[in-house]
C-alpha cells in the first residue's frame, strides 16, 4: 500500500482538498501529514458542507450570531480558526522545505472575481487576518484575477491561482507570475519570499468535453471521451517546462533563486463512474507538481494506486487528442472560458449559501 510520501522522490506532493474542524479535532489531519500529505486546499463549497453537515461549529456560530452582526465576518472568524490551526500543523513541513511546501489555501470571496482592486485589497486583509506565513491566498484566474495576482506577487504575497481550465489559462498565469516576480525583485524583495501555484481543474474539463463528444456521436468522437483533461494537463506541464526550465522566460529569475510556479491538479476526483477513480492521479505524477485530493481519492490512492513517473509519457498522444478535438469543432480554449465562467458562478452560489448558513 503506497504512502503519500512515496510520491516525494518523484517530485510530486499530495495535498488534501478538504478542511474541516472534524479533521482537526479527530487527529485525522495530523495522521495524513504523518503519511506524507503536505498541504491543504479549501473553497466555499467545502466550507459550506463542513459547517452545515456537522455540529462542530454550532456552539461557536451561536456565539458569533450574538456578537457579530455581519455574516461574512462570522464566517471569517469561524473558518479562520480552522485555517490557522491547519497552518500550524503544517508549519514543520513549511520550515523543513524552506518555504517550498506546507501551505493552506483560503479563497477571496467570489464576488470579487472580476474586480482586481478589491481582490488585491481582500487578499491583503485575509493575509493579515490569518497571520501565518504558510497561507496561500486563492485568486481566480479571470482577467481581473490575473491582474490582481501580478500585483500581489509584486508585493510578495503568496497566491494560489484557481479556476484554470485550459492551456491558455495556464500560460497567462505563468506570465503574470513572472512579471510580478520581476517587480518584486526590482523593489529589493527577497526571492525566497515568493510562492505561487497554478490550479488546473481537470474533471470538469472531461465532463464538458464528453457532453460535446456524445452530442456528435460519431465513432471518432466517442473514442475521445475521458481523454481531454489528461491531455490538457500533460500539455500544460510542457508549458511549465518551457516557461520555468527553459532559457526564454525565467532563466534570470531562476538564477536569483526565485521559485517557479508549480502546477496543481485540482478537481481530480472523477465525476463519471465509468472512469477509474485515479484517472486524474496516476497519469499525472511528475516533478514540480501538486495533486490536491478529496478524502475518497486519497483513500483510493492509498488503497490501490500505482506510483511511477508518468507525467512525461504520452505527450505526443495528448497533442493528437487535442488536434482531433479541434477537427470535430470542439475548442479546448473556448471550453476553458466557458468552464471558468461557470466555475466562478458555482463558487459564488456556494458562497451565498454559506453566508445564508451564517
Amino acid at each position: 500500500m503506497p504512502l503519500f510520501s512515496d510520491l516525494h522522490p518523484l517530485g510530486q506532493r499530495i495535498w488534501l482538498d478538504n478542511l474541516t474542524r472534524g479533521h482537526l479535532r479527530s487527529g485525522r489531519l495530523s495522521g495524513l501529514i504523518a503519511e506524507g500529505v503536505t498541504g491543504i486546499t479549501s473553497n466555499p463549497t467545502i466550507f459550506h458542507k463542513a459547517v452545515t453537515e456537522s455540529t462542530d461549529y454550532a456552539e461557536q456560530l451561536d456565539g458569533l450570531r450574538k456578537s457579530q452582526p455581519d455574516p461574512e465576518r462570522r464566517y471569517e472568524a469561524l473558518v479562520g480558526e480552522d485555517i490557522r490551526a491547519a497552518c500550524d500543523l503544517l508549519l514543520p513541513v513549511f520550515v523543513n522545505s524552506g518555504g517550498d511546501d506546507g501551505y493552506v489555501s483560503w479563497e477571496v470571496a467570489p464576488r470579487f472575481a472580476h474586480d482586481a482592486d478589491m481582490t488585491v485589497a481582500e487578499a491583503r486583509r485575509l493575509r493579515s487576518l490569518i497571520g501565518r506565513e504558510n497561507l496561500l491566498i486563492k485568486v481566480p484566474g479571470t482577467e481581473a484575477g490575473l491582474r490582481a495576482f501580478e500585483r500581489l506577487t509584486a508585493e510578495g504575497v503568496r497566491v494560489n491561482v484557481t479556476l484554470l481550465f485550459s492551456l491558455h489559462h495556464a500560460a497567462r498565469t505563468f506570465e503574470a507570475y513572472i512579471r510580478g516576480a520581476r517587480q518584486w525583485l526590482e523593489q529589493g524583495g527577497d526571492p525566497r519570499q515568493l510562492k505561487a501555484v497554478a490550479s488546473l481543474f481537470l474533471s470538469r474539463i472531461d465532463t464538458l468535453a464528453d457532453k460535446k463528444l456524445e452530442a456528435i456521436g460519431s465513432a471518432q468522437a466517442l473514442k475521445l471521451r475521458g481523454k481531454t483533461a489528461v491531455a490538457v494537463a500533460k500539455l500544460a506541464y510542457q508549458r511549465y517546462l518551457d516557461f520555468f526550465l527553459g532559457d526564454a522566460y525565467f532563466s534570470d529569475l531562476r538564477a536569483q533563486k526565485v521559485r517557479p510556479q508549480y502546477l496543481l491538479w485540482a478537481s481530480s476526483s472523477t465525476k463519471n463512474p465509468a472512469y477509474g477513480d485515479l484517472l486524474y492521479v496516476e497519469p499525472l505524477i511528475g516533478s514540480d507538481t501538486i495533486n490536491t485530493l478529496t478524502d475518497s481519492t486519497l483513500a483510493a490512492l492509498a488503497g490501490h494506486g500505482e506510483i511511477g513517473a508518468t507525467l512525461h509519457l504520452g505527450v505526443l498522444g495528448a497533442e493528437d487528442d487535442l488536434v482531433e478535438l479541434e477537427s470535430l469543432g470542439i475548442s479546448p480554449m473556448r471550453m476553458g472560458e466557458e468552464l471558468q465562467a461557470d466555475g466562478v458562478r458555482l463558487f459564488a452560489e456556494s458562497y451565498d449559501k454559506l453566508m445564508a448558513a451564517m
